[in-house]
């Protein structure tokens, strides 16, 4: 009995000291969270609304026609430059030997011209000796005439005394007609030279026209020719539709025998080493986010042991909100004040990328280190 008293004694200093204890240590937890708080947490913000995303390229057809060849398979990695899609090519075929029959017809045609040029040449050349020839029928007509009118002349001054017959003066009268007829047709044939000289020399400016200043190989109707044979051969090589980039197929709407339209989508291309990501922060955590400053990011797929590094690419230039299809309407009288979340653009580093590809659409968490 007289160690009863003692044992509510014994029992409240423990009990002291317990809460003794347990005071002390939430006061050091306390110290610890604010010391973290001031020296890391405040350099750091961070966010799990970040998705994974990629500059994915559209696989569309530049041409129309029967789906000849479907050489991939959703989900398969292909690389730049493989052939995906293969689009049936019998007509571009033929329009591509349409084409260089065109050109053939043209290479000819205009070496006609310089052909042409030289015989036209010939016929400005002869046409100026007709000239030549038809100004000395000319003056020798003019000449005839002169010897006729003196003739003439000397007949009419001696037939007034008896010594020229009538039969003489009237012979001296019709050498004086006939030279003035040869005059007459000589100055026409001249005029007919003249004009004929005009003509060639018109027909040869005409040709000349068509193939000077260019050599026959660069003469228009040539190059003109060698551009379509040039269109044919790249709607040829448009059957084959090739990746623009590597990555995985993916979204692939395309079968044998399906006839497709020029622009028709018919699958994606998504870029694994070349992800980036969107994380959504927000307003309240951007005062001193910056461009370049760096970045850790882990993702749901791989799980916390897996750290993907990067660095601030950029912020967008409005909040999601703002870009949605119906922007809300803030100036109505029922109006609750909501945090809006701003994207912040995240460049990965691609060799990480390569050991640990990513997909679009995954979802992420972003803690960017806003002290440096």
């Amino acid at each position: 009995m007289a160690d009863t008293p003692a044992s509510p004694s014994r029992a409240n200093g423990r009990r002291r000291q317990l809460l003794t204890g347990l005071a002390a240590v939430v006061v050091v937890g306390l110290v610890i969270w604010a010391l973290y708080a001031v020296l890391i947490g405040s350099h750091h913000v961070e966010t799990d609304n970040a998705y994974v995303g990629a500059d994915t390229a559209q696989v569309t057809p530049l041409i129309s026609g029967p789906v000849a060849k479907v050489l991939v398979s959703e989900t398969q990695i292909v690389a730049a430059g493989q052939p995906l899609v293969v689009i049936d090519d019998a007509d571009a075929r033929i329009a591509v030997l349409a084409a260089e029959a065109a050109l053939g017809q043209a290479q000819r045609k205009v070496s006609g011209y310089f052909a042409t040029d030289t015989a036209l040449a010939g016929q400005v050349a002869a046409r100026e000796a007709d000239i030549a020839r038809a100004k000395a029928a000319v003056t020798g007509a003019e000449a005839s005439l002169e010897q006729a009118r003196i003739e003439l002349s000397r007949r009419k001054a001696l037939s007034d005394s008896g010594a020229v017959s009538g039969e003489e003066l009237t012979t001296a009268q019709s050498r004086f007609t006939n030279a003035q007829s040869a005059l007459v047709e000589a100055r026409a044939a001249l005029t007919q030279a003249l004009a004929s000289r005009n003509a060639a020399e018109g027909n040869r400016g005409v040709n000349t026209a068509l193939i000077s200043g260019l050599p026959a190989g660069r003469n228009p109707e040539v190059v003109a020719a060698e551009a379509r044979l040039e269109s044919a051969k790249l709607a040829l090589s448009r059957t084959v539709l090739r990746a623009p980039i590597a990555g995985v197929v993916s979204k692939k709407n395309v079968q044998v025998g399906q006839q497709v339209q020029a622009g028709t989508p018919l699958m994606a291309i998504v870029p694994t080493t070349s992800a980036y990501v969107d994380a959504n922060f927000k307003e309240v955590q951007l005062d001193k986010v910056a461009i370049g400053q760096p970045v850790t990011l882990t993702s749901d797929l791989y799980g916390g042991h897996v750290k993907f590094h990067g660095k601030v690419k950029g912020l967008s230039g409005g909040t999601g909100s703002a870009f949605s299809l119906i922007p809300a309407q803030n100036a109505s009288g029922n109006w609750i004040k909501v945090v809006q979340r701003l994207p912040v653009r995240i460049a990965l580093d691609p060799a990480e990328l390569k050991d640990h590809p990513l997909r679009v659409g995954l979802s992420m968490k972003a803690d960017i280190d806003i002290s440096k």
